[in-house]
């Protein structure tokens, strides 16, 4: 049924698209999650008259994410999109961990309405900050007839919350989807849809329940790793270990045996990815620990925490 809602809530968490500098020339020396939601979107005239309600549930550097805004997010995003007045939401989010906060929220909620994510490479205070364009933009895709599922908006394209991944330090265009490719591009407020929406079974809220939530590590798989890391992690209680491979997800023998030794010993739970930003892990007949795909190694430690908490 297609969703004749108008109105668009828009969720501020901070992040740069909230920074600023004191020099409107400096994009890297900025404080992030400086200014409110209700004042970014009073600076954008485009969005003036539109049906909007703002609200703040965070004011941070994404760099600091973490469970408890998670959850809150993931409470009020699952209040508004079951509100009939409401066609889709908006939330703006620093770039350093929006892949992990967009895979969360759509593999907890699968909403049936469009969770649209945003962010900007250059603070408020820039001569010429990407923020006002992609927030314009997040919300005409939020607001669009059939949207639905939690993707990113940024740089013009659409990416589904399943494959979003930073790919660039510093460039506006910061955002990529792998092998999978951009969902669609929004351009001038003409959408063009190339892939299906992001769809899925939610696992539903009581996952994100708990308010200390276990345990997961990212390893990095190199050169000498002797899996002394593994071990001082299992010797201080992790509950779960992402491992990044190198190549098609491959383990340095010392590594493997001290992740092999955690699993068997102390049942610590391993997810297995690579290191590499384009590709997916392909599973041979030889793997010790379970494959991730195409997750990134930040997916992929989001995956085994959901895992974890719904073991619990």
């Amino acid at each position: 049924m297609q969703n004749t809602a108008s109105k668009i809530v828009v969720l501020g968490t901070g992040g740069t698209l909230a920074g600023t500098a004191s020099d409107p020339g400096d994009n890297v020396g900025y404080r992030a999650g400086q200014i409110g939601i209700a004042a970014l979107v009073e600076r954008i005239p485009a969005l003036a008259g539109m049906a909007l309600q703002t609200e703040q549930v965070a004011q941070i550097d994404s760099k600091d994410m973490g469970h408890a805004v998670w959850r809150r997010l993931a409470t009020r995003v699952a209040h508004h999109i079951e509100l009939a007045d409401v066609a889709g939401v908006v939330i703006t989010h620093g770039t350093d961990t929006l892949e992990e906060t967009a895979y969360l929220l759509q593999r907890v909620l699968a909403p049936h309405k469009p969770v649209v994510l945003t962010a900007a490479m250059r603070p408020a205070s820039a001569l010429l900050s990407d923020g006002p364009q992609n927030l314009l933009d997040a919300v005409r895709v939020a607001g669009h007839p059939g949207a639905r599922g939690v993707v990113a908006v940024l740089a013009g394209r659409i990416h589904s919350a399943l494959d979003v991944r930073k790919i660039h330090t510093y460039r506006v265009d910061a955002f990529g989807s792998g092998d999978a490719g951009a969902l669609g591009a929004i351009q001038e407020g003409l959408l063009t849809l190339w892939r299906p929406w992001p769809n899925g079974e939610a696992l539903g809220l009581p996952v994100l329940a708990r308010e200390k939530p276990p345990r997961v590590a990212i390893v990095t798989s190199h050169a000498d790793a002797d899996g002394s890391v593994v071990d001082a992690l299992r010797a201080h209680g992790i509950d779960g270990i992402v491992v990044a491979g190198t190549g098609n997800g491959t383990l340095h023998h010392g590594l493997e045996q001290a992740l092999l030794r955690a699993r068997e010993e102390g049942g610590v739970q391993v997810l297995r990815c690579s290191r590499v930003a384009d590709g997916a892990v392909v599973p041979t007949t030889r793997d010790a620990f379970e494959s991730a795909g195409a997750l990134t190694p930040a997916q992929a430690r989001v995956e085994l925490l959901l895992r974890l908490l719904r073991a619990a």
